[in-house]
Formats: structure tokens, sequence, C-alpha cells
């Protein structure tokens, strides 16, 4: 039994590690490639906000672009105002609305061109609380809460 307790403790171990860092959480280092995040976009006044408490952000913005590029993608879907579900990815996933394609960098925050809506929107720096560099594509989809 004292031989097997060493092995058991270093599975546990390994396993909790393992669905930490799969989970987003793991400090310093970036999420796989093929993570879905969603997060709840809200609208205050004329400002459309963020919170994602795993992130350490509260209210964060959207801004230069990007709030227009949310009127269009939530046309369709009723009373996003009071918050909806935003996906988004790396990778293409099924049914995703649009994709954006990184431009520049620019004031710690990157440019990226949204053909679906013929726009471009400035993401900033929040966007590496998600991704260690930025992202050459992001595919997004909103649907209600």
């Amino acid at each position: 039994m004292k031989k097997i307790l060493p092995v058991v403790v270093l599975v546990v171990l390994l396993g909790a590690v393992g669905t930490y860092y799969y989970s987003g959480c793991y400090p310093g280092d970036s999420p796989p490639e093929n993570s879905i995040f969603v997060i709840m976009p809200y609208k205050v006044k004329s400002s459309w906000r963020f919170d994602d408490a795993r992130a350490g952000l509260v209210g964060e913005p959207f801004v230069a672009g990007i709030p227009e590029m949310i009127e269009m993608l939530v046309a369709d879907i009723p009373d996003a105002e009071n918050g909806f579900q935003l996906f988004f990815s790396t990778k293409p996933f099924p049914d995703y609305s649009a994709k954006l394609v990184w431009q520049r960098g620019s004031e710690e925050g990157n440019w990226y061109y949204c053909e679906e809506f013929q726009s471009e929107g400035w993401l900033c720096p929040a966007l590496f609380k998600y991704y260690r560099e930025a992202p050459r594509e992001i595919y997004v989809k909103a649907e209600a809460k």
C-alpha cells in the first residue's frame, strides 16, 4: 500500500492540473487553440460592455468599430441590450456568424476587419486575457441568453 499511495496522489494531481489547464485558467499560458469562449455582453446607455470574473474584467467596454459590429451581429436577437451570449474562437465552429481578420497592432490593441459587416474594429488589450498573442482570425456567433 505504501508504494501505491504516491502513484495515486501523482495521478490525482496530474488530473487536477490538466483540468485546470484545459479550463483556460492556467496562469501565464494560452488555452488550447480549439477553445470556444463565451462572454455575455450587455448595453449600458449606448455602450456595449461585458464582465468576466475569471479574467478579472468588469464593465469592459467595446470601442472603435466593435460596437457597430455587435449591433449588426445582434440585429435579430430580441432584447440583446440586456445581455446575449457571444461565442468566439480562433478556429471555425458550426454556424459561426462572422470572422474577424487581424489587420495590424495599434496602441496596445489590435485592429480586425470583418468582411461580413464590411467594417473594421479595435480590440483592446483585454484580448490578451484570452490569448497570449493576437489571433490572426477570430470566429464569432451571437445567441440569445
